[in-house]
């Protein structure tokens, strides 16, 4: 048996942090998220392929496996959902796994899936519950079989939602060619999916609570790097840690990193791979720092995910944030995280204003960002891509690309 990752979109609602990246590599837990599902598929299945389209050959330069195969097909122009898995009929062999490039399971999940839909003749599509179904497309069963699927109903009749994982037969092939397009321009799987339920050829598969992640803005991958970290890969002490290091709870190191006297790091915690760490910094869980990252003298870091290449060198305080690639803060610069009244954050998306949820949230940094001396970050704050923040500045809200900050 194959499976399919569908990897071909842009990710929109998770920049700037996918402003060059595809979000399919955004890191969570030190390895990008579609890493993690490669990973769990080892010895379930016997060939992964790869729907690839805008920044494809990033997603083929980066993804690995050990034992399975791993192969790459191209969606060259962006129909639909549907469109993208009728693509996988010139690639798989009779039934096969069928998986959203951005979902992301805790371990031991995805392989129950697989292995009750190989013994299974229908198709099957995974489901699972969450707190506040709006925006959703709510699904209805009957026994084991998928009745309905209701598209962001206004007032959700259940709490069951489509995890994006499904195992198919070759039935969703005949289903997509009796497909209509929609009103959007698009082949809908949804419209797909009703086709094949109308045949009672749709069955569910209910996932255990706290095992699937959605990651549908940019401080979801705090979360889950939270929730992840520890549980993923194993403890590594590969670099070099120098005498006078305190480390507690899971702390993993990569090869080629170091970890400098008087350093105090408190797990969950990954360093990546040609990291320098220290002299006397203190790194709080749950924080993963991401390949050649400079993380100095008198620096707080504290459940963050700072990316590869980038510098939070001396006299930092990042907090609940996501620092993006190559982006550099200079001495002093300051993130808050705490509103001071303790209500939730509030922030400007897209030019959307969103409750996030959740108390504590620091900056949302893109690629290639820098920042001058003793400037402060404000809670909530979306920095865009490219952007530079001056000396002694006040960053706050959502700045767009490129902008200069004084």
């Amino acid at each position: 048996m194959k499976a399919f990752i569908l990897a071909a979109g842009k990710g929109t609602r998770m920049r700037p942090l996918t402003a060059y990246t595809p979000k399919p590599l955004l890191p969570v837990a030190g390895k990008p998220i579609l890493q993690h599902t490669i990973d769990q598929l080892e010895g379930k299945v016997e060939e992964v392929i790869v729907l690839v389209g805008w920044q494809g050959r990033q997603l083929m330069e980066s993804l690995h496996s050990k034992d399975t195969k791993i192969t790459y097909a191209q969606q060259t122009e962006q129909l639909g959902t549907a469109h993208a898995i009728s693509i996988a009929r010139d690639h798989v062999d009779d039934k096969f796994i069928c998986i959203n490039g951005d979902v992301l399971l805790s371990p031991g999940a995805l392989k129950k899936f697989v292995d009750r839909f190989e013994s299974s003749e229908s198709s099957m599509m995974a489901v699972t519950q969450i707190e506040d179904p709006v925006g959703y497309g709510i699904i209805e069963t009957e026994g084991e079989l998928i009745t309905d699927i209701i598209e962001k109903p206004k007032v959700p009749t259940s709490n069951d939602v489509n995890a994006g994982i499904y195992g198919f037969t070759e039935d969703i092939f005949h289903a997509i060619e009796r497909t209509e397009i929609s009103s959007r321009g698009e082949y809908e799987i949804t419209d797909s999916l009703r086709l094949m339920m109308e045949e009672n050829n749709l069955k569910v598969h209910r996932l255990k609570e706290g095992v699937w992640f959605e990651l549908s803005r940019p401080w979801d991958m705090l979360w889950a790097n939270s929730e992840l970290l520890g549980d993923v890969s194993p403890e590594l002490r590969e670099g070099h840690i120098e005498d006078g290091v305190h480390m507690e709870g899971f702390v993993s190191v990569a090869k080629g990193a170091v970890v400098r006297r008087g350093s105090y790091i408190r797990g969950p915690v990954y360093i990546g791979e040609n990291a320098d760490i220290g002299p006397n910094c203190l790194i709080r869980g749950a924080t993963s720092i991401g390949k050649n990252c400079k993380v100095g003298n008198a620096v707080e870091v504290k459940n963050s995910i700072i990316m590869d290449n980038s510098n939070v060198p001396h006299h930092n305080y990042v907090g609940d944030s996501i620092i993006g690639k190559n982006c550099n803060l200079g001495s002093g610069t300051k993130v808050a995280n705490l509103r001071l009244d303790g209500k939730n954050i509030i922030v400007t998306h897209q030019k959307k204003r969103i409750d996030t949820g959740i108390r504590k949230l620091g900056v949302i940094m893109g690629d290639n960002v820098k920042t001058g001396i003793n400037s402060s970050l404000n809670v909530g704050t979306i920095i865009g891509q490219d952007s530079f923040i001056g000396p002694g500045a006040m960053a706050e809200g959502e700045i767009a690309p490129k902008s200069w900050i004084q």
